[in-house]
């Protein structure tokens, strides 16, 4: 598995402790900004291309809160991120939204909580624990998917 990290200069310690905690899980880490000081709306687009792109498996990205991370990221065709705040929710991304992105923010997580967000996103597939209604979730995807590609210029 391959993952792209990116982080604007708030969070450039969080990204650093889950990009440790993700290579000893085995996973290769792509560096979206290199710590240059890039602004988030730079660092969260390159990441999201890297992932549309099909050069990683999802992406991960870090600032001040996660949303203007999240803004950013979603405006990339076949991006589906979401901001995260807990491990209920990090899971509940990939369960139920099936997102290949999930932002999150240094001024509301620390490390260990960062850490066992991305292990839920990860550790988790699409429609786990909602087998039940998976025909639902498989419609819904598809509807947004469309939605998405309607209303892209």
């Amino acid at each position: 598995m391959k993952l792209v990290l990116g982080a604007d200069s708030f969070a450039y310690g969080l990204k650093k402790a889950v990009a440790e905690h993700l290579k000893n899980r085995g996973v290769e880490v792509v560096d979206a900004d290199n710590y240059s000081k890039a602004p988030y709306y730079e660092v969260a687009e390159a990441a999201a291309k890297t992932v549309a792109s099909g050069g990683a498996d999802g992406a991960v990205l870090f600032c001040g809160s996660g949303a203007g991370m999240c803004i950013v990221a979603n405006k990339v065709a076949g991006i589906n991120a979401v901001a995260v705040e807990s491990v209920f929710t990090a899971a509940k991304a990939k369960a139920i939204n099936n997102a290949n992105v999930i932002t999150m923010g240094a001024m509301v997580v620390g490390e260990v909580m960062a850490c066992a967000m991305v292990d839920a996103w990860l550790d988790t597939k699409f429609a786990q624990g909602f087998e039940q209604i998976k025909d639902f979730l498989d419609k819904a995807y598809t509807a947004v998917s469309d939605i998405d590609k309607r209303n892209r210029k």
